[in-house]
């Protein structure tokens, strides 16, 4: 294998378009080659190094130049790749070329040009993200932050700026909202109604929010705050203004909140906020142990419970997740017959980082510690890398899966390794996976997903075994993708599909025990 770098000088791209280009040439270098595009920033540079990907020239660039990294088994297969990503990032270039007309090159540009514009979305590098984002929230803008890497004190900095001026500020690293029946980020076709939602989680906004759409409930407004916002430092005021603006917005009947558990003084005060709002309000705290009602306000524990509980409030009838649960004893009791004596231990490997937190409390509870990757017990946190350890769930968004590729909604054949190997371990009973529809995500997840559960299968009856794959879509009933045709296709393949991330795992715990 070699080693080949090029850099192109002064050539800035965004990070998203770079991720999606490092997906489509890796195919290019060949199974046991690998491929990235990333700028030549001192973080990119090091990713590259551990990655085994940089060489001297990339090693040389600067943070405004574009490294072309490729591990290959020929020279002509790195330059067939180089070749590939030039012609896809020229076509780029030429399409923003017909359309100079109406580009801007600076946010004052921008916010003079989009006269009366409210909000924008900033996708930059988290170090010069602060300094544009100050920029359009003095311009009286909106943001919903997409950047990561963005410092605690800016973020501190500018969420103060944006409340001092009835502003939203959703982030850093905040990847979904609807606002006014627009969907930003990763988000999904949904129906207006009277259900306002802020957010501490990305996949946890839209499993709630396509849930109730597909029950027959509509969103009026869903706001992402990012989720260090509810830390003792942020101090949740970032919520808090969300929460403040659904009380205020007239198409709101019902005010949701979903985090994982804040520190006592910011649940608190956010408690005693929603108690003064004068709407009903649903409160889920993944990891909380209460269920309980409070005056105006529901507390539940689960996505699945979120959705239901604004449902009814909503006055929509009819809700049949909750009786799907009296289904999932037959089901397990049937999927356990295919296993043998040694297959005891559930696998999660899930592309939405607040599902395999979510599925990690909800398998703890029936079956104790759970390995993973995003645990915060120190005795069962394991690198992603590593190998599973009795029963283990995975965020396969975490960096140590994603250096320099597109996360695993844009591109969910990066669980493909990893899917086929959990499945051959002759331990494995259950292997639990999400599938994520709408905007942003992959044009067909639930294929991709199917033909790697085939290909696993496929050779687990080579070695005379099966395993029960347990799935769920996260996505709307009216989402481009094609809700119905996802589940057929993972339905195809034998894997059991049901209606909610709480229920999958529900079950994945019920045939385990």
């Amino acid at each position: 294998m070699i080693i080949k770098n090029i850099v192109q000088k002064n050539s800035y791209y965004d990070s998203a378009t770079l991720m999606l280009l490092s997906s489509q040439v890796a195919k290019e270098v060949g199974p046991d080659g690998d491929a990235a595009v990333m700028m030549g920033s001192d973080m990119n540079r090091e990713i590259l190094e551990k990655s085994g990907l940089l060489a001297d020239e990339g090693r040389a660039a600067g943070p405004n130049d574009l490294i072309f990294a490729f591990r290959a088994a020929t020279e002509a297969e790195a330059d067939a790749a180089y070749a590939a990503a030039q012609e896809t990032l020229n076509s780029r270039s030429a399409k923003m070329r017909s359309e100079e007309n109406v580009m801007a090159h600076s946010v004052e540009e921008a916010a003079e040009r989009a006269e009366g514009a409210k909000m924008a979305v900033v996708s930059l590098p988290g170090q010069y993200a602060a300094r544009e984002v100050k920029k359009l929230l003095k311009a009286d803008c909106h943001v919903l932050l997409f950047s990561d890497n963005v410092s605690l004190q800016d973020e501190i900095a500018l969420k103060k700026l944006a409340v001092e001026r009835g502003l939203l500020m959703m982030g850093p690293d905040c990847g979904t909202a609807v606002v006014n029946g627009v969907g930003l980020g990763f988000a999904n076709t949904l129906r207006r109604g009277p259900i306002g939602i802020a957010a501490g989680s990305g996949t946890g906004l839209q499993e709630v929010m396509t849930l109730i759409h597909n029950y027959g409930g509509g969103i009026s407004q869903a706001l992402g705050t990012g989720g260090r916002d509810l830390s003792g430092a942020v101090g949740g005021l970032m919520m808090e203004q969300c929460i403040r603006l659904l009380a205020e917005d007239p198409k709101t009947e019902i005010v949701v909140v979903i985090s994982k558990p804040p520190e006592k003084p910011v649940a608190d005060r956010m408690m005693a906020q929603l108690s003064g709002i004068g709407k009903p309000a649903v409160v889920c705290f993944l990891g909380g142990d209460q269920e309980e009602v409070i005056g105006n306000i529901h507390v539940v524990r689960t996505l699945e419970d979120t959705a239901c509980e604004a449902l009814a409030l909503a006055g929509v009838a009819g809700n049949p997740l909750k009786a799907a649960y009296e289904s999932l004893p037959d089901i397990a009791e049937t999927c356990r017959a295919k296993l043998t004596d040694g297959q005891k231990y559930v696998r999660g490997l899930f592309c939405g980082g607040t599902l395999a937190y979510e599925a990690m409390l909800i398998l703890s509870d029936k079956l104790g510690g759970i390995h993973s990757n995003i645990s915060h017990d120190p005795d069962l946190l394991i690198a992603g890398t590593d190998a599973s350890v009795a029963h283990t769930v995975l965020d396969l968004g975490d960096d140590a899966f994603t250096v320099g590729r597109p996360h695993p909604m844009i591109e969910p054949a990066l669980r493909a390794e990893r899917l086929v190997q959990e499945a051959l371990d002759p331990e494995t009973a259950v292997v639990l996976i999400d599938v994520e529809t709408g905007y942003g995500s992959h044009e067909d997840p639930a294929g991709v997903a199917a033909e790697e559960i085939a290909e696993a299968r496929k050779k687990l009856a080579e070695a005379g075994r099966d395993v029960v794959f347990v799935c769920s879509v996260c996505g709307s009933v009216d989402d481009f993708q094609g809700y119905a045709a996802q589940e057929d296709k993972l339905r195809s393949v034998g894997a059991v599909v049901l209606e909610s991330n709480a229920q999958a795992s529900t079950l994945a715990a019920l045939i385990a025990r």
